[in-house]
């Protein structure tokens, strides 16, 4: 069983209150009271903390709900029709207004940004920590155990630099360790083997996102420079996402589908 599932499990074996959802509600509801007459009584040295901890909240929920957010261009001219004779080699050229291109490019990057993507496999089972990591155990007597040894797949940067072996907490072996993932893309049918960039998310944990763990469902940035991919402007399109389909560590090679 994984970490902190404790009250899940006893859902699961004994089921819930007939009441629960109802007391859940009115649980939250009450919240906002309690902050409140909490918010009015602190004072001091507490209240300092308090309020600058609700600032970076708010501050938070205001940016993800604006990444979300997507408002529709007016600015588009797909049926415009040029006055006077057209150059041949603007014939091929759509109507589309500098605006409408920005637009859209912007609405990619918040959606980068934000993680929100229509990804072909929605829901994955979470990786638990006893799966993920190996305790190993370390000092003259073997007492110590704060060392974690990754089980699963990693993608490590060219840039990486490892720790002092005495001072690494988290260990990535080399034998695990990718750096080419084969992509399929979904329109054209076909798969190629691309470069692995970066691991944006990991859907079981941030911790595994940062450390760069590869299970399936994660999300990588791959190299699609090769493909000649470009943008509405006309740039070629560098790097672009893709979602691992398989588990790694269990056919030694990465497959993903590419998230167009």
């Amino acid at each position: 069983m994984p970490q902190h599932e404790h009250m899940e499990r006893h859902a699961k074996l004994h089921g819930r209150r007939f009441d629960a959802e109802e007391r859940e509600r009115k649980q939250e509801a009450r919240l906002v009271h309690k902050r409140s007459a909490f918010t009015q009584k602190v004072h001091g040295i507490r209240a300092k903390l308090f309020h600058a901890r609700r600032y970076q909240e708010k501050a938070t929920l205001r940016k993800t709900i604006n990444m979300h957010n997507q408002r529709d261009n007016k600015h588009a001219n797909d049926d415009a029709i040029a006055e006077g004779a057209v150059p041949a080699y603007l014939l091929d050229r759509q109507g589309v207004s500098r605006a409408k291109v920005l637009s859209n490019t912007i609405k990619q990057k918040r959606k980068e940004k934000a993680g929100k993507w229509e990804v072909p496999i929605p829901k994955v089972k979470p990786v638990a920590d006893d799966e993920m990591f190996k305790v190993l155990r370390t000092g003259k007597k073997q007492a110590k155990s704060w060392k974690r040894m990754v089980t699963k797949c990693t993608f490590v940067g060219d840039t990486f630099t490892r720790k002092n072996p005495k001072y690494e907490r988290f260990i990535r072996p080399t034998g695990l360790r990718m750096k080419k993932a084969n992509v399929t893309h979904p329109e054209l049918k076909t798969t190629f083997q691309l470069d692995i960039l970066s691991v944006k998310k990991n859907p079981s944990s941030q911790l595994y996102s940062s450390l760069g763990v590869l299970t399936k469902g994660t999300v990588i940035e791959v190299n699609v420079s090769e493909l000649g991919l470009v943008t509405t402007s006309g740039k070629v399109v560098w790097g672009k996402m893709a979602q691992v389909t398989n588990n790694p560590e269990l056919d030694g090679c990465v497959n993903a589908v590419l998230l167009v």
